[in-house]
């Protein structure tokens, strides 16, 4: 393991030209990372952090515009990635992405966090259970394994999809032009025969007529 930067704040309160604000967030990120991976070991995990931060505070002076938590973010990658290669016998260059992706993979599936978690990013030579189970692992996550998921299914909304999709209709202003319409001569009929039956049998009529209406054009 690489040793230890002893860094302490200078007179304006930073560190590597950075707040400790920064570097406070810096760690949070990285250790939520190592989280991710199931490191529950409090020893084992304070070290990974410290090891990671103590890179990205060896590059922070050369790259004044770089954040702390993006510095971080990489050399967390990095070294988990040159790890992986090592282990699993396979070259970084041209396939860090899928190396850092597929060895992540295959720690969760070699249940490291579980059996061997003291390994995790402990330089060689490892036990050769955990090297043989970390590369049937990466084999078995290559690029065929799909983890499985749900694709999202639209909502049957019975009835009501079809009252909410009543409103889309091409005649629907036909419908309420002729539904004021009747509303208004029923109003003018009433008002000259006043006869509620009348009316009653009329609305009833008017009915009839849009349901026929809707039978045909909906």
């Amino acid at each position: 393991m690489e040793p230890a930067l002893k860094i302490l704040p200078d007179v304006s309160g930073e560190i590597a030209g950075r707040s400790l604000d920064e570097w406070n967030a810096a760690y949070v990120k990285v250790e939520n990372y190592f989280h991710a991976l199931r490191i529950r070991n409090k020893p084992l995990l304070g070290q990974l952090v410290l090891r990671v931060l103590e890179r990205a505070q060896r590059r922070a002076p050369a790259e004044p515009d770089r954040a702390a938590t993006e510095l971080a973010a990489e050399e967390m990658d990095k070294i988990v990635t040159d790890w992986f290669s090592e282990v699993l016998q396979v070259s970084p260059i041209g396939s860090e992405h899928t190396l850092s992706t597929r060895g992540r993979l295959a720690l969760l599936l070699a249940d490291m966090p579980g059996k061997w978690q003291d390994q995790f990013l402990r330089p060689g030579p490892w036990p050769e259970e955990f090297v043989e189970s970390m590369r049937e692992s990466f084999f078995r996550a290559g690029p065929d394994f799909q983890l499985s998921k749900m694709a999202p299914r639209p909502l049957d909304l019975g009835p009501i999809t079809t009252l909410t999709n009543f409103g889309k209709l091409p005649y629907v202003r036909m419908v309420l032009v002729w539904a004021f319409f009747g509303l208004l001569l029923v109003a003018i009929f009433q008002n000259t025969h006043g006869g509620l039956q009348e009316v009653n049998v009329y609305l009833y009529k008017c009915f009839q007529m849009l349901m026929v209406w809707l039978q045909q054009y909906v």
